[in-house]
């Protein structure tokens, strides 16, 4: 996997990714931006969401559930100081569909926290990651 960073002007980025897709990251007007895209701290925060949300919908239809619907809420919390890392990230996951089982979505989310998800593996090492879910009939 490869990527690359190049700066734009002020403290606006463009990332670029080796699938051929490209996101420009800037600061808060505050910090000297100009607030045309995410935080870099941002990012980091959807790349977990995105990456349990792929895993919990792909578990869920392997084991016949009828999802319409996933979406992840996600809360973080950061340092006071610098580094400001991510202290505390809660994930709480709406899962929409029929007759679905709170056992399968129970699974789905625990296997995406302890097996699969790549980011969830590498922060959790340092941050505190919960997790809760409603179920949505539709």
């Amino acid at each position: 996997m490869k990527a690359n960073i190049a700066w734009q002007e002020g403290v606006s980025f463009l990332g670029q990714v080796g699938s051929g897709h490209s996101v420009l990251m800037d600061g808060a007007p505050e910090a000297g931006g100009k607030n045309l895209g995410p935080r870099p701290m941002e990012m980091i925060l959807l790349g977990l969401g995105g990456c349990t949300a792929f895993d919990v919908v792909h578990i869920l239809r392997k084991g016949r559930q009828v999802i319409t619907g996933c979406q992840v809420e996600m809360d973080a919390q950061r340092a006071t100081e610098d580094p400001k890392v991510f202290t505390h990230i809660h994930l709480h996951f709406i899962i929409t569909g029929k007759n679905l089982d709170p056992r399968h979505i129970e699974r789905a989310i625990s296997l995406s926290a302890e097996k699969y998800c790549s980011a969830s593996m590498m922060l959790k090492a340092t941050v505190d990651i919960t997790h809760d879910y409603e179920i949505i009939v539709g």
